[in-house]
């Protein structure tokens, strides 16, 4: 096959090198022919013309024509530059998931030396095109070089085999993927050499249903215009295949049908339409179209080759023919700039005056302006026109679109050849809307009421509102909500009049936030003042705090935002200074917050001359105590060797007899402590020894 990878490490032998140069000649030779093959255009060789199987029958296929149309992407392979993936000689067969789960398949071919590769896309949602531009859409597949039966299976490898040469005997089973309901999937057949005998493909072992439960009948028989042809809609695809001579009559037998055609069988396999063409019109009445057993045993067949019931009937009413009116008008949407006219039977549309002439617009509160005339046609024809405005519509108001004769010397035509008579029809458009709000707050010390508004204008009918992101979401016009947080709230409003809507985001700032606080000396050692800073959270300049209260615990008040210095008593031993701020604001709020100062009985600072590191709670540890003027504080402890066993530069980790975790001797030991005096900014050296006693 033309794609391989060469896995194999070169030999000594002679025999194996020439083996392997006459593949590498094999490949390139086969890349030209390649590049020279015709593209692919019978039906079924490309994705938008895939044959649609089934999952209770054996497709056989024993031709397929040579050609080539694009690369493709194959997972995990297609970066090697010495493979090329494409769609050689393919064919492609489509299926909707019934009932999610595993899929299994097996491609059995005729003659058991042939090659056949695979792979599997899921296109929901896409053009069948796509899985040569949207690599995602592949779902799993096989390119192994060896011959055989392939597909998938429960043994099958859990990745995607890339080519390979026959003699490296890579698996060509893959395991069974998983499918989904609903969803839709193309699958690729490919054979890289131009001669093959075809194979087999059928579909079973997994626990998914590819197989429609719905069983095929007849599901609608109209006759326009003379009735000289019936169209029957059916209620699902069915095979173009199964349409033979005489599977169809009409009751009473008025007229007898002379051929069948399905639609779209031009192009592809199935039809949901057939075309009865009749030997003579049926005048105005009530008839019956049957569908019985044809020349080819069999009436219309569905894909599951499950056949419409022989004998079966759909009812049929012939009108007399008479020219379309202009019917209705969809509902016009917000703000419209085109107006969709619908229509009872199609219209040509090469009776459609392209300048909108066709078409007058009065009666409204102000003018409205055409500008031109369009319509989706199919085969000429289409049940629908949008006539084009000028301008949107932005104001309510009604309004009357008439039907006259155009430029083009006529009004409309339908497919019956009738003209359409002049007439006219009354729409009525709605104002646009606006979601901008108002609203008020009544502020509280602990509760902020905010009362919001929104004018009705415009024919709104419907609010919903959205409050910090749905903590709270109502929908009345003018909601009431109550805060209990301050600061900044989140608002969104929505609102609607029945055809147009409006969206408004914002958010409001509740600015009566207060928050007491102040910074002060927290340690205080005897004779030494302490100083105070008001810090209190204001939420905005505005919201003024008017009065401080200040109460420093030693008898002293003060109603100033940053009072003096206050001094404390001495102490036999530390205490500590409860300090209380009360603030209050514009609103007449208040709020209280309070800091213990801790007052020192002692800030001389020392070295014990002994310890005791037994974890008694008594001395067990040496350190500088009462350092609190200690500024650049360095504390170290030598033994007697003058070796350096303990260093800090905070006052407060202490030394626990220890050196890199043991115990240290009892005995002797030198300290040094280093630091500048906060007070007199002046450098401390000191010198001296303590014991340490176990």
């Amino acid at each position: 096959m033309q794609h391989f990878r060469y896995k194999e490490s070169l030999s000594n032998n002679f025999t194996k090198l020439m083996r392997r140069c006459l593949l590498i000649l094999i490949f390139f030779t086969s890349l030209c022919n390649f590049r020279s093959l015709a593209q692919c255009t019978t039906l079924g060789q490309n994705p938008s013309t895939a044959f649609p199987v089934c999952g209770t029958t054996t497709f056989q296929q024993s031709t397929v024509p040579i050609c080539s149309s694009n690369s493709l992407y194959v997972p995990g392979c297609t970066s090697s530059a010495s493979t090329n993936y494409s769609n050689k000689n393919p064919f492609w067969y489509k299926f909707t998931c019934y009932q999610t789960g595993t899929l299994g398949f097996t491609i059995v071919p005729n003659t058991p030396s042939d090659d056949y590769d695979w792979q599997l896309y899921d296109i929901t949602g896409h053009n069948p095109d796509d899985v040569y531009t949207i690599s995602s859409l592949v779902v799993t597949g096989n390119w192994s070089g060896s011959s055989g039966n392939t597909g998938t299976s429960s043994s099958g490898v859990n990745y995607v085999q890339c080519a390979s040469v026959p003699s490296q005997n890579e698996p060509t089973f893959a395991a069974m993927p998983t499918i989904y309901e609903g969803h839709k999937y193309l699958l690729l057949v490919s054979h890289y050499t131009d001669s093959q005998s075809g194979y087999a493909l059928s579909f079973g072992g997994g626990t998914a249903s590819i197989t429609d439960p719905k069983l095929p009948v007849m599901e609608n028989a109209d006759a326009p215009c003379d009735g000289s042809q019936v169209e029957v809609s059916l209620n699902k695809k069915m095979k173009c295949s199964s349409i033979s001579s005489a599977e169809f009559f009409i009751e009473p037998a008025v007229a007898t049908v002379t051929s069948v055609s399905g639609n779209g069988c031009n192009t592809g396999f199935d039809m949901d339409k057939v075309t009865l063409t009749l030997s003579t019109p049926l005048p105005p009445g009530n008839y019956l179209v049957r569908i019985k057993h044809g020349s080819d045993g069999n009436t219309l067949l569905d894909n599951c080759d499950r056949e419409i019931p022989d004998n079966d009937s759909i009812a049929l009413t012939i009108h007399p023919v008479v020219p379309t009116p202009m019917d209705s008008i969809t509902k016009p949407g917000c703000a419209p700039q085109s107006l969709e006219l619908v229509f009872r039977k199609k219209i040509r549309c090469n009776s459609i005056a392209a300048d909108g002439s066709d078409f007058v617009i009065s009666d409204g509160p102000y003018p409205v302006a055409i500008l031109g005339a369009t319509a989706t046609c199919d085969e000429g024809l289409t049940y629908t026109i949008n006539v084009l405005l000028e301008n949107p519509l932005l104001t309510s108001g009604t309004f009357k679109i008439s039907l006259k004769q155009g430029n083009d010397g006529n009004t409309l035509i339908d497919e019956c050849g009738q003209q359409s008579p002049a007439g006219f029809l009354f729409f009525t458009v709605k104002d646009t809307v606006n979601a901008d709000f108002q609203y008020s707050i009544k502020y509280g010390c602990t509760l902020d009421t905010v009362q919001f508004y929104h004018n009705a204008h415009n024919q709104v009918n419907n609010w919903l509102w959205n409050f910090d992101n749905g903590l709270f979401i109502t929908s009345a016009q003018n909601p009431v909500v109550a805060y209990n947080t301050f600061g900044t709230h989140d608002v969104l409003l929505i609102v609607n009049n029945g055809v147009c809507a409006d969206t408004t985001s914002g958010s409001i700032f509740l600015r009566n936030t207060l928050n007491a606080k102040f910074d002060a000396t927290l340690l205080i050692c005897p004779g030494d003042p302490a100083s105070f800073k008001d810090m209190s959270i204001l939420a905005s300049p505005g919201n003024n705090i008017v009065s401080w209260n200040w109460n420093f615990a030693n008898g002293n008040t003060s109603n100033l935002q940053n009072p003096p210095q206050q001094f404390y008593p001495y102490h036999a031993a530390d205490y500590y200074a409860p300090v209380s701020l009360e603030v209050t604001d514009i609103f007449g709020c208040k709020d209280t917050t309070v800091l213990n100062l801790n007052i020192l009985h002692n800030c001389f600072i020392a070295v014990p001359s002994a310890f005791t590191p037994n974890n008694d709670g008594l001395n067990d540890y040496l350190y500088p105590v009462n350092a609190y003027k200690a500024a650049d504080l360095k504390f170290s402890v030598f033994n007697r060797y003058g070796q350096r066993i303990f260093f800090t530069n905070d006052w407060t980790k202490k030394w626990d007899g220890k050196f890199k975790g043991h115990d240290c001797e009892p005995g002797t030991y030198v300290w040094i402590l280093e630091y500048y005096n906060m007070k007199s900014y002046q450098p401390v050296f000191q010198k001296g020894t303590t014991v340490l006693i176990r």
